[in-house]
């Protein structure tokens, strides 16, 4: 096995879902709310957010899916913006959540890099809110690419915007691996000709991934372990 270049999916593999989001996201419904609870509950249903518990439900549309996608399940309970009113909402709101790095990201990053790996991130957030994610965490200058599901390539589990990292950087499929929490991501590496590499950061668990990944690790600081062997 040779891999040349990691492919990061970010929320749930560069940062921890639950700590960032859970909390953010109880701020965002509430917020749009304005007060009412029936609202609230409705917005809530309809994203699988447990109000009591304060988290995401393992089904939830959110873990793995575009600002779009969530934009247009809210926005029924949303009157006064459109869906795409309320995409960009999502996405200025989420570009300043309080990020919880799966592990300390400007070294684990840089020992990458000086190991010859290329690195990118594809994620089905959009690309602004990476953008600043990664800019906020000190690393977006580690990364050679970085796509959202708004960069014009498409969004996971479709392979597109995978394939299209690996035409930036010079590597070819087999030699990349995708690294993800969600099955999206996998089924996505697996179609696009890479290894998938699962990690237990986000809401699914290892029986979730076990089958479309090559391993599963607690999270990406395993990664350099695995690959050594």
């Amino acid at each position: 096995m040779t891999i040349s270049a990691l492919l990061f999916d970010k929320d749930g593999t560069l940062f921890d879902f639950a700590r960032t989001w859970n909390g953010w996201s109880m701020s965002m419904l509430t917020n749009l709310a304005q007060g009412d609870t029936a609202r609230l509950a409705a917005m809530a249903e309809a994203v699988s957010y447990d109000l009591e518990a304060r988290a995401f439900r393992p089904d939830s549309l959110v873990i793995a899916g575009t600002n779009d996608e969530v934009a247009e399940v809210l926005s029924p309970h949303v009157p006064d913006m459109d869906v795409a009113e309320l995409a960009q909402y999502l996405i200025r709101t989420a570009a300043e959540a309080d990020l919880a790095q799966a592990v300390p990201l400007a070294p684990y990053l840089e020992a990458l890099r000086d190991a010859g790996m290329k690195l990118g991130v594809m994620t089905n957030d959009g690309e602004h809110s990476a953008r600043r994610h990664l800019t906020r965490s000190g690393v977006l200058d580690h990364f050679d690419m970085v796509i959202g599901a708004d960069s014009g390539f498409g969004a996971k589990p479709d392979p597109d915007p995978l394939l299209a990292f690996c035409t930036a950087v010079g590597v070819a499929p087999a030699q990349t691996a995708m690294v993800g929490d969600s099955r999206h991501d996998l089924i996505a590496g697996r179609a696009a000709g890479m290894h998938t590499v699962g990690v237990l950061t986000g809401m699914a668990t290892k029986e979730d991934l076990a089958p479309l990944a090559d391993v599963v690790l607690p999270d990406i600081g395993h990664i350099p372990a695995w690959l050594a062997r």
